[in-house]
Order: C-alpha cells, then sequence, then structure tokens
C-alpha cells in the first residue's frame, strides 16, 4: 500500500505562500481535499485557483489563527461543509529578526501568539471532532531553530518553536488514547520566498555551505514529510518531531563535513 492521504479533509494554516502554499500542493497531489487557511485573500485564493487547476480540490477560508473565534470558526465551516476533519495542518508562523535589546513587547507577544498560542486555539476546537471519529491527525510546523540549535536575533521565535515541541507532547498524551496522534516537522533552511528576500541570493549560498547535503530545501519536502505523519500508515507515531534539514544539526563540529570533501 502507497502512503498517501486520498480522500482526507485536510486544513492547512498559512497556506498562502511559502512553506504552507507547498504543503497544501503537495496534500493536494497525495489525494486530499484541502483548506487553505491564511490572513491574506489575495494569496489564498492565488493558492487554491493553482490546485484547482491542476486536477486538485481546495477551498479557501480566511482566518486569523491569533484569534479564537477565528479557530472556531475555520474548525466549525470545514466541519460543517464536509462532515469530518481528518487532518489539521498549523504551519501559519511569523520569523521577526531583531535583537533582544530593541524587540518591542508587542513583537514578542504577537510572535508567541501568531506561532505557539494559536497551536491551542486550533488544537481545542479539533478535539470534540476528531474524538467523535476516532481518528485524527494534528500536525505543526515546528522548526530546527529553537528545538536544536540557536541563532542570535531569533529568541522569540526560537522560544515560539520549542513551545510547540513541547506541546505536541502533552497533547498527544491527552488524545493518543482517542486515536489521535500530535506531531510536527521541524524543517531546516527551506528556500521560500521569504527567506530569500531576507537573506538574498549570496546569503542562501552561504548558508548551503553549512548544509551536509550541499544544498537547502524546498517547500515539498516538508510537505511529504507531513503527508507521511497524515497517513494511516503513520497511525502509531505520535508526539515526535521530524527533522527535515539535510542533515544541518548532525555535525559535531559545523566544519568537519567539508574538511571530509
Amino acid at each position: 500500500m502507497s502512503i498517501n492521504i486520498k480522500g482526507k479533509i485536510a486544513i492547512v494554516t498559512g497556506a498562502s505562500r511559502g512553506i504552507g502554499e507547498g504543503i497544501a500542493k503537495v496534500f493536494s497531489t497525495e489525494g486530499a481535499t484541502v483548506i487553505c487557511a491564511a490572513r491574506s485573500t489575495v494569496d489564498g485564493d492565488r493558492v487554491v485557483k493553482s490546485i484547482n487547476q491542476n486536477g486538485g480540490s481546495a477551498i479557501f477560508i480566511q482566518a486569523d489563527i491569533r484569534l479564537e473565534a477565528d479557530c472556531k470558526r475555520l474548525i466549525n465551516t470545514v466541519v460543517e461543509k464536509y462532515g469530518r476533519l481528518d487532518i489539521m495542518c498549523h504551519n501559519a508562523g511569523i520569523y521577526p529578526d531583531e535583537l533582544m535589546e530593541d524587540m518591542s513587547i508587542e513583537t514578542w507577544d504577537d510572535t508567541i501568539n501568531t506561532n505557539l498560542r494559536s497551536c491551542f486555539l486550533l488544537t481545542k476546537p479539533c478535539v470534540k471532532v476528531m474524538r467523535a471519529q476516532k481518528s485524527g491527525r494534528i500536525l505543526f510546523t515546528s522548526s530546527i531553530t529553537g528545538p536544536n540549535v540557536a541563532q542570535a536575533r531569533l529568541a522569540a521565535y526560537s522560544s515560539s518553536k520549542g513551545g510547540i515541541n513541547a506541546f505536541i507532547k502533552a497533547a498527544s498524551l491527552e488524545l493518543a488514547k482517542d486515536g489521535i496522534t500530535v506531531n510536527a516537522v521541524s524543517p531546516g533552511n527551506i528556500v521560500t520566498e521569504s527567506m530569500m528576500k531576507l537573506y538574498g541570493e549570496d546569503g542562501a549560498k552561504e548558508i548551503a555551505k553549512i548544509v551536509p547535503a550541499g544544498k537547502l530545501g524546498d517547500t515539498a519536502d516538508i510537505g511529504y514529510a507531513m503527508v507521511y505523519l497524515a497517513s494511516d500508515q503513520a497511525k502509531f507515531v505520535t508526539g515526535q518531531a521530524i527533522v527535515v534539514d539535510g542533515g544541518q544539526i548532525l555535525p559535531e563540529d559545523p566544519d568537519s563535513f567539508l574538511r571530509n570533501e
């Protein structure tokens, strides 16, 4: 049996661009009906149009995952329309690049609310639905930054992603007996529009040098890891964060693999 999510109903938040767009398109390719959720209606509609034009099935629902009412409305709308919810993949997040001494409390709070508090706000309304089904997959996009490695200027982001990894462990214990799994994918450096805007071509090439695979990842790499965690074949995997980083966190000495070339 091949690993796929054919016929599943899947929400992907932050699906209007970047990794979220990549996840949504891979989910569609693997047979899921995809509900793309994001704040940007223009970008969300663009992604949905692309999926549908390529033979997939997708709709867009505008939602701000920082707001409890929007999270409830998103889950309820999907269940009312499709009668169930098989996969909730929360990918939306922000990435403020600032020294702590320069960072405002508002930026800190917005990062935690967008990246971490939203995990709780989205998971809570899923529980009743998925418990009734006796099945469900709750997935998050975490990061190697925070749980595995550290980087200056990313204190808020790192804290939010470390929190996600702690959240999935606690949530998985609460939901395991109900047939609901809770997992995450922790990306390394993935090529997205926002990454290229932040670092540029030259910066991206420098980052690729510290990756043992010798290159940066693409959004589909994260999408296919999510497909596995969302599949029936992953029914016994819960409370885990799969690292997808081309080996970046492996070397004890960052230059060791370069000396072996």
